[in-house]
């Protein structure tokens, strides 16, 4: 038993977290940063959903940071075939996601550019309001924006023109400020995590329950049969050297 907060991280890898404007692009800041936060995390279960056109569970809630950070890593485009970026589908995933016990000490914690396509996000974050979640949004982009560069090719719109995928923050605002969450701005000095989990620690912590097994793989058998072997190798020679241990040959 621990007291702690439960943490679900819903994190955009839609083809406009490729823009350059953080180096080398925002998915891969956003990954780095996601791997020092667990690394300080001690007491918080934390979860993680991908999202794109539509989320996705990598990582349900758990207290295991190691595996955590290794399913961290692995964030891409490639892992959500349906491109866009609905906010509102992702919100709604990551409220179904918490444990049964803990029904006050959860928080999401939304990375995202800001390009929203579908308009339910407020609706969502109006709902998180009422079960006592909070969210927590943090922009990460610039509002100049950068074009996206995907297989070392400019993506471009039906017109020929370059996209330029610039950081929304208006949205990200409205969701944390209804939630009681806040919404911080990313900075190439920092993503914005640290700040976000001081006002997490600052929050009333849960009593959080966790079960861990544990499974012997029995090899006893193998220096069990050496032993044996030597055991009886041993009563043969010394048969030889001593009479009287003669009688009690087993190979006679």
């Amino acid at each position: 038993k621990a007291k702690g907060v439960e943490m679900m991280l819903v994190v955009d890898v839609s083809n406009s977290m490729l823009a350059e404007d953080f180096e080398p692009n925002r998915l891969e800041r956003t990954k780095y940063a996601i791997s020092k936060l667990f690394e300080g995390l001690k007491q918080e279960r934390v979860g993680l959903i991908a999202f794109a056109g539509e989320p996705m569970v990598q990582l349900p809630i758990t207290s295991d940071y190691r595996m955590a950070q290794s399913f961290a890593k692995r964030l891409s485009p490639s892992l959500i075939s349906e491109q866009g970026t609905d906010i509102g589908k992702a919100l709604q995933m990551a409220m179904l996601t918490f444990s049964a016990e803990n029904e006050k000490s959860r928080v999401i914690v939304l990375i995202t550019d800001g390009e929203n396509h579908e308009k339910d996000a407020i609706e969502v974050a109006r709902k998180a309001k009422e079960q006592g979640v909070r969210i927590y949004t943090i922009g990460i982009g610039t509002p100049e924006g950068a074009p996206i560069e995907i297989d070392g090719e400019f993506v471009k719109d039906e017109d020929g023109e370059m996209v330029v995928s610039k950081l929304g923050e208006q949205m990200l605002q409205e969701i944390a400020s209804i939630s009681e969450g806040a919404y911080v701005r990313s900075t190439k000095q920092s993503i914005g995590l640290e700040e976000i989990v001081a006002g997490i620690n600052a929050m009333e912590k849960s009593e959080l329950t966790t079960v861990r097994y544990e499974e012997y793989n029995e090899q006893y058998q193998y220096p069990l049969a050496v032993a044996l072997v030597l055991l009886f190798i041993e009563m043969f020679v010394l048969s030889r050297r001593n009479h009287r241990l003669r009688r009690f040959n087993v190979f006679s």
